[in-house]
């Protein structure tokens, strides 16, 4: 006589998944709200996570998390379309034992990740879309496109150096280095074999190709900054001083959503424009500015504040004012933080910054 099996369902139950990504496979530990499921190494797939997490605990509500890194955001994207809640994690966000420092493992991390994610111990960093992850692609493109430029540039004098080569004093003034005259002067070297001109002649080539691969980047942000998407935002983000049509570019596509910043303070904290505190029990103080940052974006406007010091009135002033009692490279901090808040206002509200005038 044959039984028919009631099947088993696991309908109302969470189910708490770690992952610990890597190229060839992902570690994975899975827990339920009481104890450890399962540990266990993958194919990089999240089709086969969802697989095993369906047949195995069918009818569940799935969690899941892991770090942000090499790896980008597509497996939360694909994570998500399969019905599983996703967050992607700063990995100086989760808390560590001093037994997981001491003894990391792959299995070590995704069990901490899961172990916090089921604790509500983790925030997940704001995803952005697919659309918006492909233009910064582009535009940090162009970043590593002049660090590499920067780098060949130095390997060439190098080179000129090795072989005795003094380059011309009119060549060494500002502004007259690299120019179109300077690399005619390059491809004119007359060297004692023709292996050394080959060499020589290879490193310009290779120049002249990173350059022409940079204006061709420079008319393709040119095309992009006079999109729908980005025409009326960048117009306003420009009318501060000192925000350039890159920069602005830079600064919309890193921050993408401002509204998911609740104020200036917010927004100066993910840019890393706060200092760091050092508080305990008599003693309250305030150390330099905080190593946790968007490094780019960071970088990127304490050099708009130096062009914003001369050009914006209240600022210059400031600046002046700074600078008796600070060194002019900690002055020009508190004016970069003064430009972030002037950023976050154009920004929330959509209204050009309007100069004001010291009487």
């Amino acid at each position: 006589m044959s039984t028919q099996s009631k099947p088993f369902s696991f309908k109302g139950q969470k189910i708490f998944v770690g992952l610990d990504v890597h190229l060839r496979s992902w570690s994975v530990t899975v827990l339920s709200e009481q104890a450890v499921l399962k540990k266990f190494t993958q194919d990089p797939s999240p089709a086969a996570l969802n697989k095993f997490l369906t047949n195995t605990y069918p009818d569940a509500e799935y969690y899941s998390v892991y770090e942000a890194g090499f790896c980008g955001f597509w497996i939360h994207w694909e994570l998500c379309n399969l019905g599983i809640n996703n967050i992607v994690v700063n990995p100086a966000d989760v808390p560590t034992m001093a037994g997981e420092r001491l003894r990391k493992t792959d299995a070590v991390d995704s069990g901490k990740l899961a172990r916090s994610l089921r604790a509500g111990e983790l925030k997940g960093i704001y995803v952005p879309d697919s659309a918006t992850t492909e233009i910064r692609s582009l535009i940090r493109l162009r970043d590593s496109l002049t660090k590499d430029q920067t780098r060949h540039k130095n390997r060439i004098k190098a080179h000129l150096r090795y072989l005795g080569i003094d380059i011309p004093e009119e060549f060494c003034r500002p502004g007259r280095t690299w120019t179109n005259r300077f690399v005619l002067w390059l491809k004119g070297l007359e060297l004692e074999t023709e292996y050394g001109k080959k060499t020589l002649d290879l490193l310009i080539a290779q120049y002249e190709d990173l350059r022409g691969q940079q204006l061709k980047m420079m008319k393709e942000l040119r095309v992009l900054s006079q999109t729908e998407r980005f025409d009326k935002p960048l117009q306003i983000l420009m009318s501060i001083p000192g925000i350039g049509q890159l920069a602005g570019l830079t600064i919309l596509s890193e921050v993408d959503d401002i509204s998911r910043f609740k104020d200036a303070a917010h927004f100066a904290s993910f840019i890393g424009m706060v200092p760091m505190c050092y508080s305990s029990g008599e003693h309250d103080g305030t150390g330099n500015i905080t190593v946790r940052r968007h490094a780019k974006l960071r970088w990127l406007i304490v050099e708009a504040a130096w062009i914003t010091s001369r050009k914006d009135p209240v600022l210059s002033a400031a600046y002046v004012e700074y600078c008796r009692t600070m060194k002019p490279s900690k002055a020009i901090i508190k004016i970069a933080r003064r430009l972030v808040n002037r950023i976050y206002f154009v920004m929330k509200h959509q209204q050009p910054y309007v100069n004001c005038y010291v009487s």
